[in-house]
């Protein structure tokens, strides 16, 4: 069985790492700050002091950082990932970050005889620790069916959607939705609210008929509880869609939904200071809830 290296331990790391410690895979990891992958050690995992130190000891080096600068530092940075890697391989960047730093990850990995994917996720925490995340796969067909066992272990849905940056593409198209639902969601909870509906009752209405999502299901629970914790970050969510909008431009597009949803998510997380709640926050850019 292949020997994997995950680097990034946070929320979503932490369940990905913890399930396929579970479906048996040899799992050696590194975050910036040991004590946070202190879960995933206890739970079997190795330490490696640095990303070059994990990549020696990995068949397949798994990557789930913040932000683009973070991605491109763990892989071309001092004690970086393709400071000691070497020809046969796997890289797989799960981050969501973009197209074009997909496209010179994989260009660097393919000079060099490394096989790379770039394969970000849906499903939050709860599908992360649950290990049914949607995977979104870019990169070469031979790569992604050496890889595919592993990430069936995390994922209720893998797929494949062409070269390198086709899966943060998709990943943008994921974010455009997501981003619509928490606004949907965030004043459609405004409003009952403020109509001094019984809040518990219309989401079991709602959620029984055509107005029914994800978001709503997963995140109106945890605002009737106070619990704004990250399933995602707000921060990140503002980083994806600003990722979106670039990515739009360059195609020509015009996204005026996705547009409103970044103003609100920059409002929160950089205005507010309350980017390290989670996306359910958003709620609070109009009314309190516990």
């Amino acid at each position: 069985m292949q020997k994997i290296g995950f680097i990034g331990t946070g929320v979503m790391g932490t369940g990905i790492v913890t399930n396929l410690l579970k479906a048996n895979y040899s799992v050696t990891v590194y975050n910036r700050t040991k004590a946070h992958a202190q879960r995933v050690l206890d739970a079997g995992a190795t330490w490696a002091d640095t990303p070059a130190a994990l990549t020696q000891q990995s068949d397949i080096i798994f990557t789930m950082v913040g932000y683009p600068t973070d991605v491109e530092n763990v892989y071309f940075g001092e004690n970086g990932i393709f400071s000691t890697a070497t020809a046969g391989q796997i890289v797989v960047d799960m981050t969501t970050s973009t197209p074009t730093l997909a496209a010179k990850i994989a260009a660097y990995a393919t000079e060099h005889g490394i096989g790379a994917l770039d394969a970000p996720v849906s499903g939050g925490d709860i599908g992360a620790k649950n290990g049914t995340l949607t995977t979104m796969v870019g990169g070469d067909q031979a790569t992604y069916a050496l890889v595919l066992p592993v990430l069936s272990a995390i994922s209720k849905q893998v797929n494949l959607f062409g070269a390198a940056g086709a899966g943060q593409h998709t990943k943008m198209a994921n974010q455009i939705m997501i981003a619509a639902t928490m606004v949907g969601m965030s004043e459609m909870l405004v409003y009952a609210k403020a109509a001094n509906l019984d809040l518990q009752k219309v989401l079991e209405t709602l959620s029984s008929g055509g107005a029914d999502n994800w978001s709503m299901d997963n995140y109106a629970p945890r605002i009737f509880k106070g619990d704004f914790q990250p399933g995602f970050y707000a921060k990140h969510l503002l980083k994806d869609l600003r990722i979106a909008l670039d990515e739009a431009a360059k195609m020509d597009l015009d996204l005026p939904g996705t547009k409103l949803a970044e103003k609100l998510y920059q409002e929160l997380a950089e205005e507010k200071q309350l980017g390290n709640e989670g996306t359910q926050a958003l709620v609070k850019l109009w009314a309190q809830f516990n």
